[in-house]
């Protein structure tokens, strides 16, 4: 079993990414095979709508997407996290998703892309403690994971942390980063 974790922060080794390596760790005490993107060292052009993935499903713009989309649908899970940068997830991260088009196509226009079991689950970190903080990004990384027929399974929201390193100050919520890996895996079954 394959998961992939997406890496939304620009912050390497800030709180998003320590969540995000607890929920691999996790799956991967559950045997699951691992793989982490950090989408802030990729070459991701945002999309352009030349719409030449209405051809054949494939997106016209040459660059590290031509490594993200294969691995996105080879995974069985795939763990979204990204921080909250105004009331949204981060712009790299978004930049990415926009670039899915070409599965979207490929599942609702092409019906290249077959029926799947895989599962995808959504960490966020953000430093204020707005009831709506989450709600927009979650919408967005639901409709991320229905382009390409992954069924959104699961989410661990961390309201009121920011410093680089604070979520550390919060054991509960690693712990509950690591069973979240744990859940997925399982899910997957």
């Amino acid at each position: 079993m394959k998961i992939l974790g997406i890496m939304g922060s620009p912050r390497i080794k800030g709180n998003t990414d320590l969540l995000l390596e607890e929920a691999l760790r996790g799956a991967q005490k559950r045997q699951a095979e691992v793989e982490k993107i950090v989408v802030d060292k990729m070459k991701i052009t945002p999309c352009r709508e030349y719409y030449g993935c209405l051809r054949d499903g494939n997106c016209v713009i040459r660059d590290d997407m031509d490594i993200i989309i294969p691995r996105l649908l080879e995974a069985d899970g795939i763990i979204v996290a990204s921080p909250m940068f105004f009331y949204g997830i981060s712009a790299q991260l978004k930049a990415l998703i926009d670039r899915c088009q070409a599965l979207w196509v490929r599942r609702n226009i092409l019906k290249t892309l077959p029926e799947s079991n895989k599962k995808g689950v959504f960490i966020s970190v953000g430093a204020t403690k707005g009831k709506q903080l989450f709600d927009g990004s979650i919408l967005t990384i639901k409709y991320f994971f229905q382009a390409f027929g992954v069924e959104y399974s699961d989410e661990l929201l961390v309201w009121g942390v920011d410093k680089k390193g604070e979520i550390k100050e919060h054991p509960d919520m690693l712990k509950e980063a690591f069973a979240l890996g744990e859940r997925l895996v399982q899910k997957i079954g």
